[in-house]
């Protein structure tokens, strides 16, 4: 018996059927995905899964150029026109293949998403050429057409498609709802989601038929469990419980770099953290000296070097260097004495009381950062009410816009400062999408006009103009309050190579891990 079962083994490894360097992978992170629909909330985490599950036509890559993944190649055809070619032989995780009918129907899923149309609201239609070409077709000459589509994931329009038990439409997208797609997937990507319970724990388990057979990844199980409290998740690394950690809390960053059996990776972060004040709910704040007063209050140098250990850079803009809208002119202005004077100026000298929100599980030392920035204002005799929630819970409180002041940080979904633009200041608009994620109803025509101006410029020199103008007057209005640029920060095992499967956009490319 024994030899019969050593025949079987030794005839399947010679198939290729068994992999004998399979591993499972064990990750920790602050929190799991709200979600598993790629296009119900346009997140960091929500990204991370999409990469996971799921494929993009295009991916960037490590030093932020373009590689072909779902599409094999492109080309364009003319100044509206790009065309392109997509790869033959994929299936989706529910046997399904995989073609460009999928792509034209997750294009306009996408279209209709309310954190995703600002994205895809250049694009005037997608034409379906045959069954492995499409052409992308703008709306006027459009600069980030490769950038915008490593958002487009194609999904599963059979599998999708109908009603579900409920009798609801499976192809719906609900914010915070519990629809099919968010329950359910179907996606192209090196892993199958086997097991689910929101806040826990997610089982992931390689596609067998997964495309990419040129990928080194080993990983046939990951199992991610979301672990909230740094000194925690610190200590599942150090013990051994995990293999890989995400973030790494700035107090833990030279202990796990001198332990012989993890390594640190870190990288300069292009993710703005940012409070924004909610004019609607707050006249005060429809006053640009207010504003200003709160901005000229917050000491971004010294959350900084204090809360974030030298860990991140203090902002006084959306873009980080080396983007086009950078504008090397602009400076924190921590300056108390300014602060107070504005606050005489606009009649608010005696102060007044407003309510803040915070995640306690989204960015590193969420939670601390606010702590800070309420003590600050208290010496401007703002009084806040201060409330951190976990991430899942956060969210929805965001979206209602439930509170006066409220973080949140944003890593450009472009890598170009237009996109910080989009979303968190332009005026809020449902039916475009820009602005979706504005909770402060921040609304300027000039700005408005400079970002569409923007879009459609192709001349890098001049774009870099337009944008500079545009962070140049969010500074003068105190639009909103930049705090800093959060540098990244992942730890594992010593025999994770973590670090070729990670990126300035924090998307871990885990279906290409190898774990020795």
């Amino acid at each position: 018996m024994k030899k019969s079962l050593s025949i079987i083994a030794g005839a399947m490894l010679s198939l290729g059927l068994v992999n004998v360097n399979a591993a499972t992978f064990k990750v920790a992170m602050d929190a799991d995905p709200v979600s598993l629909d790629p296009h119900e909330q346009l997140s960091g985490a929500t990204l991370q899964m999409s990469h996971w599950v799921f494929d993009p036509l295009v991916r960037w890559t490590q030093d932020l150029t373009f590689e072909p993944r779902i599409a094999e190649k492109w080309e364009r055809i003319d100044n509206l026109t790009m065309r392109f070619h997509l790869r033959k032989g994929v299936t989706f995780h529910s046997g399904n293949p995989m073609t460009a009918k999928d792509v034209k129907w997750t294009f306009e899923r996408l279209k209709n998403s309310p954190d995703f149309k600002a994205i895809f609201d250049p694009f005037a239609e997608l034409k379906v050429i045959d069954d492995y070409t499409i052409d992308l077709v703008t709306k006027e000459p459009f600069p980030l057409v490769l950038n915008n589509v490593t958002y487009l994931f194609p999904m599963d329009s059979v599998f999708y498609t109908g009603t579900d038990e409920n009798g609801n439409d499976k192809s719906m997208v609900v914010k915070h709802g519990n629809s099919f797609a968010s329950r359910k997937e179907s996606g192209t990507g090196p892993f199958q989601v086997t097991y689910r319970e929101q806040g826990v724990r997610v089982e992931f388990t390689r596609y067998n038929n997964y495309w990419d057979k040129k990928s080194p990844g080993n990983v046939d199980k990951m199992v991610l469990t979301p672990i909230k409290e740094d000194p925690t998740r610190v200590a599942a690394l150090l013990s051994g419980d995990v293999d890989y950690i995400a973030p790494v809390p700035p107090n833990d960053l030279n202990r796990i770099e001198h332990n012989n059996g993890s390594k640190l990776i870190t990288m300069s972060g292009t993710r703005i953290i940012t409070f924004q004040l909610n004019q609607e709910r707050r006249p005060e704040f429809k006053d640009p000296r207010v504003r200003l007063a709160i901005n000229y209050a917050i000491n971004q140098e010294g959350i900084a070097d204090k809360i974030m250990k030298g860990f991140a850079t203090p902002a006084a803009q959306m873009s980080p260097k080396g983007y086009l809208g950078y504008n090397a002119e602009l400076k924190p202005r921590y300056d108390l004495k300014k602060a107070k004077e504005l606050m005489k100026e606009a009649g608010y000298e005696k102060g007044f009381s407003i309510t803040m929100m915070a995640p306690n599980n989204r960015y590193v030392n969420d939670d601390k950062i606010a702590q800070a920035v309420a003590a600050m204002l208290a010496k401007i005799n703002i009084k806040v009410d201060l409330k951190t929630l976990p991430k899942a819970q956060y969210w929805p409180e965001f979206d209602e816009r439930a509170a006066d002041m409220m973080m949140i940080g944003w890593h450009s979904d472009t890598e170009d400062s237009n996109n910080f633009y989009e979303f968190l200041v332009a005026c809020p608009n449902k039916d475009t999408g820009l602005g979706q994620y504005n909770s402060g109803n921040y609304c300027n025509p000039k700005v408005d006009a400079l970002i569409k101006q923007s879009n459609t410029e192709t001349d890098p020199n001049i774009r870099a103009q337009i944008m500079q103008s545009i962070e140049r007057t969010l500074y003068e209005d105190g639009a909103f309050v930049p705090l800093h640029w959060q540098d990244l920060a992942w730890a594992s095992k010593s025999n994770v190579n973590a670090g070729a499967v990670l990126n300035v956009m924090d998307f871990p490319y885990f279906g290409d891990l190898v774990v020795k």
